[in-house]
């Protein structure tokens, strides 16, 4: 006898760098709503373990999930070619998030994301219709997702500094369809859905100008009715949301995933653990602009830290570092502005100032507040409940449906 059987060649192991597992983990968490295969994902892992490059990796499977949907299509097995590209959508996603910003290849794997969730959405029977939103010269993309019944609520969402408006579907789309709720998943500048096609843009403090007129375009849609509109901000959407609810009293509930109303004082909480804050580390004389990154010493800045510190600065629409980080002073908001009924969601794993934001945000908010933090126990501890996603929207889409649904 050979002696060979065994139970499965994969096993289940993450990486030692943490943001690649944290990576890992928000790939395996969009499986509860189609996003991926736990086995894809664990096999891809596998190959960066044994040295191939992440955005690679997740690229070639990307391209087969393409292929095999292409093939299942094309014998009339709807079904399973919407299964297969909605699993390419999300690993183009991953393959986007670690190439370079603003690069070709870039901006390909995001288009490459789009087309695919787009070629899902042609063989669903769930009303899906792109939309594109003229702002200040730009176009900002969006997507409507239409619920089974007339009396729908409606749920406007944004994602934040790295998440797609595909990413969002599975995070809150799936959830939000099956009870019954309206979706606009939107984007503003700056973001990566926008960048996708908008490459100057760049974050702006009054996130207010971008999401009133989405709710503008929310308003005038049949069947919406106007005072049931509710607000999601995920991740650093958390601070988009929040500044546009301090503003805007069409918004009936506010859902912030984290509250973020002091973006200077979260993002250098961010990088401390990599280098200090920035503003106390570097002297002026030490500040370093886009053209100067590449020349900095690998044994200086790494090549991570200056792939972060190249986008930042991008991102934000500033020439410096120094500059971005004193930009992001201007990104502010006063809780004690928001009127509407609010809740705040964070993980105890996504640290001090995050949970200490979140104390204040319930602390200040204008109107009533509640809030959930999510612990280890509750597999939801990470940033945005990524582990967890089934818990955090039971916990979201209660609270909504108890406050205007």
């Amino acid at each position: 006898m050979s002696g060979d059987t065994r139970r499965s060649t994969t096993r289940v192991a993450g990486f030692e760098d943490a943001e690649l597992d944290f990576q890992l983990l928000r790939q395996l968490g969009s499986v509860a709503y189609g996003g991926a295969s736990v086995g894809e994902t664990l096999a891809v892992a596998e190959q960066i373990r044994g040295g191939k490059g992440w955005t690679e990796a997740f690229a070639e499977l990307a391209e087969r999930q393409v292929a095999d949907a292409d093939r299942h299509a094309e014998s009339g097995h709807r079904i399973s070619a919407r299964q297969r590209y909605l699993h390419a959508a999300n690993s183009f996603r991953a393959a986007e998030y670690f190439a370079p910003y603003g690069t070709q290849r870039h901006v390909e794997l995001g288009l490459a994301s789009r087309a695919a969730f787009g070629s899902a959405m042609q063989q669903d029977p769930v009303h899906l219709e792109e939309l594109w939103l003229p702002w200040r010269g730009q176009r900002l993309p969006g997507y409507w997702l239409s619920a089974a019944r007339s009396d729908a609520p409606t749920l406007l969402a944004t994602s934040g500094f790295d998440g797609t408006l595909e990413e969002s579907y599975f995070q809150v789309g799936v959830e939000g369809l099956q009870r019954g709720w309206n979706l606009m998943l939107i984007c503003g500048p700056g973001q990566m859905d926008t960048a996708r096609t908008e490459p100057d843009t760049h974050f702006v403090p009054d996130t207010e100008s971008w999401i009133t007129p989405w709710i503008d375009v929310a308003v005038t849609r049949p069947g919406v009715d106007p005072r049931r509109l509710a607000l999601l901000g995920i991740s650093f959407g958390g601070y988009f949301a929040s500044r546009a609810a301090a503003h805007e009293s069409r918004i009936a509930a506010l859902v912030a995933n984290s509250p973020v109303f002091d973006l200077h004082a979260y993002m250098v909480s961010f990088v401390a653990g990599v280098s200090g804050d920035p503003e106390e580390v570097l002297r002026p004389e030490d500040d370093f602009g886009l053209a100067d990154i590449d020349g900095i010493p690998d044994r200086e800045m790494p090549p991570t830290i200056k792939e972060m510190s190249r986008s930042l600065i991008r991102r934000f629409g500033q020439t410096t570092f120094l500059e971005t980080f004193a930009h992001l002073r201007q990104f502010t908001v006063d809780p004690g502005r928001i009127h509407c009924p609010s809740l705040g969601l964070v993980g105890t794993g996504e640290g001090q100032e995050p949970l200490r934001q979140y104390d204040e945000f319930r602390r200040r908010v204008g109107g009533s507040a509640e809030g959930r933090v999510f612990s280890p126990q509750d597999g939801a501890d990470t940033h945005c409940q990524l582990g967890n996603l089934t818990l955090s929207n039971a916990v979201m889409y209660d609270w909504l449906d108890k406050t205007i649904g």
